[in-house]
């Protein structure tokens, strides 16, 4: 995980709809940006619900929510539809954003070991900079837990 006071690291990345965004173009906002394994399953989606139902509080402080993870445009467009999700999704097949973040770590299931991402979610300030990081979130809590922090 990266460290609270450090510069948020750039990204260019597709959301839902195949367009790209980059961090920088969020200058001046507070953003939530949070990392989740998989569309589509029980905690990514509590979590990704929570953020689209307080979505409008989180605009109304001046915040963004971006979810990223390393499912595809396709992926994230049928989740946010699924969902009826009122916020930016970014597919990052590649792990671009994910091994800059430092969330792409190693992971125990029933005993067997594999790589996957670990659910953890940023708060960057108007200038880019990390002023609060949470590793391991609960997927359920973490939106309300994030709306508290602004």
């Amino acid at each position: 995980m990266l460290e609270v006071g450090t510069k948020a690291p750039e990204f260019l990345l597709p959301d839902q709809n195949g367009e790209l965004h980059t961090l920088s173009e969020y200058a001046g906002k507070k953003v939530i940006l949070y990392f989740y394994p998989k569309d589509n399953t029980s905690g990514c989606t509590k979590q990704a619900c929570g953020f689209s139902e307080l979505y409008p509080q989180f605009t109304e402080k001046g915040a963004v929510v971006i979810g990223i993870s390393k499912d595809s445009v396709a992926s994230h467009k049928k989740f946010e539809e699924k969902y009826n999700l009122g916020f930016t999704l970014l597919a990052d097949p590649e792990l671009q954003a994910i091994q800059a973040y430092d969330v792409w770590k190693e992971k125990k299931n029933y005993g067997k070991v594999s790589m996957g991402v670990v659910r953890t979610t940023y708060l960057i300030d108007e200038q880019g900079i990390i002023i609060k990081a949470f590793g391991k979130v609960k997927a359920a809590e973490n939106p309300a837990q994030m709306l508290e922090e602004l």
